[in-house]
């Protein structure tokens, strides 16, 4: 008989006010499951659940679900997004993809271009990437401020992080108070496991357009990287929009913590169906009545 296989989700959530050392967080756990054929069955449970949650989440039309994904390059998170969303309804949830800013996007203030894409109540949003790449790319390249026209007399680089954190946290509260759940995933993969997937995106044909020189030049920056996501989940993980730190070298076993976390966070919105009143109800008869 096979064990019954239990993901502990709390256990990979940073805690609001700790302070994040990445050396302490594992890349690697043993994994959720006992055979591929396991986890697969494991994971389509999820998916299964989460479609109908979609459909109750839509209908009760009191909140919507926003999932960010951040990882260094190749952490898995296309992968995790496609098998987790796998049996979603498309007309209930929307993929935005962040990457280099346009010129618009520029003109306007660093969370703009997220913003206008966050989802509507009863539907999930999903950003790859988001605005949080404003606290950790441009940390680890601050000459890249230059280009976001902000006036020279707010650019006080020792103060401008704390600064977003403030910008981010208080728009993460603004999202829970009118009721958008956030949950945060960072991917964590170790500098090994990314020199592996690299290398099979340049000997797979069918991958090389998933590869450029710049990815292997920020390899170069991987420990200023680490510090600027430390510093970022030490300051933005809160109750109300918690990251949770999900070790990503095993893909599958990734997918399975964050399809829990999703289905746990659904599951406690206590959502329902709308109740049918006398008044709905009288009209269903009158319905019944011409359809007869």
């Amino acid at each position: 008989m096979r064990e019954k296989i239990q993901i502990h989700t709390k256990d990979f959530q940073v805690k609001q006010g700790r302070k994040v050392n990445l050396k302490k967080y594992l890349t690697c756990v043993k994994p959720f499951y006992q055979s591929k054929e396991q986890c697969k069955q494991i994971l389509e449970k999820h998916v299964e659940e989460l479609s109908k949650m979609q459909n109750v989440l839509y209908a009760d039309n009191r909140y919507a679900l926003l999932l960010i994904f951040q990882s260094m390059d190749a952490g898995g998170k296309d992968g995790a997004i496609k098998h987790v969303m796998s049996g979603v309804n498309p007309q209930g949830c929307q993929v935005f993809s962040f990457k280099h800013p346009s010129a618009e996007e520029l003109d306007h203030d660093f969370l703009w271009r997220t913003t206008r894409n966050l989802p509507e109540r009863g539907k999930i949003g999903i950003f790859n990437r988001s605005y949080y790449e404003e606290v950790l790319v441009v940390r680890v390249h601050p000459g890249i401020l230059k280009g976001e026209q902000i006036p020279q007399e707010l650019v006080n680089v020792s103060a401008i992080w704390k600064q977003r954190y403030r910008s981010i946290n208080d728009f993460e509260k603004h999202m829970y108070l009118n009721g958008t759940r956030i949950i945060k995933f960072f991917l964590h993969l170790s500098k090994e496991e990314q020199r592996q997937r690299l290398l099979k995106r340049i000997d797979d044909p069918l991958k090389n357009w998933k590869i450029s020189l710049d990815d292997i030049k920020e390899r170069k920056f991987w420990k200023d990287y680490m510090k600027a996501y430390e510093a970022c989940l030490s300051a933005t993980s809160h109750a109300y929009s918690p990251w949770y730190v999900v070790p990503a070298d095993d893909k599958d076993n990734a997918r399975l913590i964050i399809s829990q976390v999703i289905v746990d966070t659904l599951k406690s919105l206590k959502l329902s169906y709308p109740r049918t009143d006398a008044t709905h109800a009288q009209e269903l008869q009158k319905m019944r009545k011409v359809l007869s």
